[in-house]
């Protein structure tokens, strides 16, 4: 038996339960992968938490949807992986469990300068990172760009990995305690975006002409206000809804707002393909071994701590990254 954190239904940290699950042999093209760090991360309350939108899901479910271990039994057809393969993997759920069966197809392997810890802690996060900085929009030296949430885990990684490329980077936090976050993530310039108007501060960071991107995971309580921190022609990425999805809106909008363009990417989009999905990881891990971003995990729990965690990161608190240790 394999011990598992699944959901009784949608709804409150209460939902989450301990159980014990028989896993069959890998079929046709999966492995069973001894789980080593389990990543958590914010889709993981939105998985537990909706009834319905992007993020809603069938209960009951096993959470989680990054980790990293070891291939303990390959099934049939299975050649790119073999027994004892460290590997890693994103956006497949059920993570939080010692032991579970996946495709071979959406795993990657690992490097030896990557340990399964920060694997664990940066396949959701650093992807994400990449395919923001260099597919949706190719940060260039000298860009400004704005970064909301920058003492995330996504932000910090957002604003080391665009300093590195030579960028200028406005971030905004929600708190005074996550001012020196955004610094230490190489923030050139911190504004608390729920505190006076944060998009009258970027122009006037800016000289009056705006951020060339503005990467928005906070939705609803920001976004419009983030349309008004472009220059013109410029892109507006919304990534996330930490604050609630925007509502729907009449798109002549961005005409009006200097004929700005906007992008709604999901990070599943992105890692459907094998090849895609290992191109994008290796992109992560050099930028690790290069140190353009760093995975430094804050916190170990096991699972039956995982409420207590998921609760932590509803109260809003600093967190650095967090890994399950099944």
């Amino acid at each position: 038996m394999v011990k598992v954190v699944q959901t009784t239904g949608p709804g409150g940290i209460e939902v989450l339960t301990v159980a014990s699950v028989k896993l069959d042999p890998p079929a046709a093209g999966e492995v069973l992968l001894r789980q080593t760090a389990v990543g958590v991360n914010l889709i993981d309350l939105y998985h537990r938490t909706a009834t319905e939108g992007q993020y809603a899901i069938a209960h009951p479910a096993i959470l989680g949807v990054e980790a990293a271990g070891v291939i303990e039994q390959v099934g049939p057809g299975v050649v790119d992986f073999s027994v004892g393969d460290r590997v890693a993997y994103c956006m497949v759920r059920g993570a939080y469990a010692q032991k579970r069966l996946i495709p071979a197809s959406r795993l990657v392997k690992l490097p030896d300068f990557i340990s399964d810890e920060q694997a664990a802690a940066c396949m959701v996060k650093g992807i994400t990172a990449y395919y923001l900085l260099h597919r949706i929009h190719a940060v260039r030296h000298g860009d400004t760009l704005l970064v909301h949430a920058a003492a995330g885990g996504v932000g910090q990684m957002l604003c080391r990995w665009a300093k590195h490329l030579g960028a200028t980077v406005i971030g905004t936090v929600g708190s005074t305690d996550k001012l020196p976050i955004a610094q230490a993530a190489g923030c050139d310039h911190v504004v608390l975006h729920n505190q006076g108007d944060f998009a009258a501060r970027v122009k006037e960071l800016t000289a009056g002409r705006g951020v060339d991107a503005a990467y928005d995971s906070i939705g609803k309580d920001t976004f419009f206000r983030s349309l008004d921190c472009l220059r013109p022609l410029g892109l507006m990425v919304s990534y996330g809804q930490a604050s609630g999805a925007v509502p729907p809106f009449d798109i002549g909008v961005l005409a009006q707002k200097g004929s700005v363009f906007l992008a709604k990417p999901t990070l599943a989009t992105f890692v459907q393909d094998a090849a895609e999905l290992r191109l994008l990881a290796d992109g992560v891990f050099e930028a690790i071994r290069k140190g353009a971003i760093r995975v430094d995990i804050q916190r170990r729990a096991n699972l039956d701590d995982v409420a207590a965690v998921h609760a932590d990161l509803e109260s809003r608190k600093p967190l650095g990254p967090i890994v399950i240790v099944p």
